[in-house]
């Protein structure tokens, strides 16, 4: 398995820090990155759940170029952005864990990734605010149940 390396005062580990592990393990929001044919980053909005310090599970849209770059060579990054100050960078191998979620009505596939680290990014003196969905509409409270029933089957798939 790979390593990486930096010479930048952002700390990497080969795992998941507590912190990160924590906010990631209740469901989060994330940014799923991967390399196209073309050799340019495609991102897309994911959900994240942390299995442990290191397997984390994310969704892919099946209409996404991120499916088809994670078939082709099974590398991505993940980046978080949570409260606090919680902003990190996971990279990994990936591989499919289930073609279609069932509690979710749309085409998504459910992946895992081997995290091969995890690179803090906070900001000194400063902090994004955190990654998120903020539902809208006559159908908020149905979109937050879906969306606690998929971090449910991510973590039992």
């Amino acid at each position: 398995m790979s390593s990486i390396t930096t010479t930048s005062p952002h700390t990497i580990t080969p795992e998941l820090p507590k912190q990160l592990l924590s906010y990631a393990r209740a469901g989060a929001l994330g940014i799923v990155i991967t390399v196209g044919n073309d050799k340019y980053p495609t991102d897309a909005f994911a959900w994240v759940v942390a299995l442990d310090d290191k397997r984390v599970r994310f969704t892919v849209d099946h209409h996404s170029k991120t499916l088809g770059n994670l078939s082709r060579d099974g590398l991505a990054a993940i980046q978080i952005i949570g409260p606090d100050n919680l902003v990190f960078l996971i990279k990994g191998v990936c591989r499919s864990v289930k073609t279609n979620l069932e509690s979710v009505p749309m085409d998504i596939g459910l992946w895992e990734m081997d995290v091969i680290g995890a690179r803090d990014q906070s900001w000194p003196g400063a902090a994004p605010l955190p990654l998120a969905v903020q539902w809208s509409g006559d159908e908020r409270e149905s979109m937050v149940k879906t969306e606690q029933a998929v971090f449910g089957e991510m973590r039992e798939a």
